[in-house]
């Protein structure tokens, strides 16, 4: 898919792959595993810590619909409320759940290049942006590639989520239900009323946001903008403190959310690492993209490898100027795929 051409996140952490087979990954991890416990030493905790899957709860939807049904939340149930087919181009889509566009802006020349893709969306309400794991199960180390995810969610545009499968810390709400309470950064609030604003985890807890209203979170950051300015020293802020993700320095591929106006969002992928095509952004880079789009809050997400963005089915962005995508725990997402109409 090639969206129309105008002019005008973190780096790679030890992702595991997302193969497409998960019984045959299973069974290498495990072999692999098993080897590496019977020669002992760190190799081991490095395994298991980064690459085994650590399943929590096997059935995610399942999960959600029984959370939500006892509290008698029929937003949560992942049923579209659109009255018609929307109409889905290789640019654009509409319904009366959502309006999507996407362009493609590309600035600077030669090695200084920069291709980003942004995602102009006005919800109809604010729980059709739905959020989705890779294979349906919560836990850590459990990956699969973005577009197949949406795939598996009938979702007709989605992006990277957070990473969350890469940590065990943080507020982690999706679609309105808590699946971890472990404070520990500055997070991203979406709220049923179509509000979004960033907060700190570490004063307040999941139950809490979920009575406030809050339907999604996302744990990275840092956050870019507050009403509509930059936020200084954001090029040197720490997301993690494990093991390969300790800074987000640097032009690296990225992933924002920003915020227009209630119900109204912009995403943006920013391709890198591909000399002549996307040199990628630095943090600074990214919030200074986010304010000229006109948005009064944003949030960097998981970016490197995992910055995608995929429109009917089809991956929009050039991860890394591969053409192929590299394995993430989560998504954000807008349903409707298998009833759109194609124009």
């Amino acid at each position: 898919m090639e969206p129309t051409t105008t002019t005008g996140a973190a780096p790679d952490a030890p992702h595991p792959p997302g193969p497409r087979r998960r019984r045959r990954r299973r069974m290498l991890l495990s072999s692999g595993l098993a080897l590496v416990l019977a020669l002992g030493g760190g190799t081991a905790w490095a395994l298991d810590r980064f690459v085994v899957d650590h399943v929590e709860i096997s059935d995610a939807s399942a999960y959600i619909a029984q959370h939500a049904a006892a509290a008698g939340d029929d937003g949560a149930t992942g049923t579209s409320t659109s009255s018609s087919a929307g109409v889905l181009t290789s640019t654009t889509y509409t319904s009366d759940d959502a309006e999507i566009s996407i362009s493609k802006v590309t600035t600077g020349s030669g090695d200084d290049t920069v291709t980003y893709y942004v995602a102009d969306v006005t919800l109809g309400d604010a729980t059709v942006l739905r959020s989705a794991f890779a294979h349906d199960e919560f836990g850590t180390n459990i990956v699969e590639d973005t577009s197949d995810i949406a795939a598996d969610n009938d979702a007709v545009f989605a992006i990277n989520g957070d990473y969350y499968g890469f940590r065990d810390t943080g507020i982690v709400i999706r679609d309105g239900v808590v699946f971890r309470d472990e404070p520990a950064r500055e997070g991203l609030a979406f709220y049923r009323d179509g509000h979004v604003e960033v907060y700190d985890e570490t004063t307040t807890d999941a139950q809490a946001l979920v009575d406030a209203g809050v339907w999604n979170t996302l744990s990275f950051g840092p956050a870019l903008l507050e009403d509509g300015q930059v936020f200084d020293g954001i090029d040197d802020v720490e997301v993690d403190t494990n093991v390969g993700n300790h800074s987000i320095q640097g032009e690296q591929p990225r992933t924002a959310v920003g915020v227009i106006g209630d119900d109204h969002l912009v995403f943006v992928v920013v391709d890198g690492r591909s000399p002549g095509y996307s040199a990628g952004v630095t943090m600074t880079g990214l919030a200074q993209i986010m304010q000229d789009l006109g948005a009064t809050t944003a949030y960097n997400i998981d970016g490197g490898g995992s910055s995608t963005m995929v429109l009917g089915g089809e991956l929009v962005n050039d991860p890394l100027g591969k053409g192929t995508e590299r394995g993430t725990s989560d998504i954000l997402y807008i349903g409707g795929l298998s009833s759109a109409v194609r124009s």
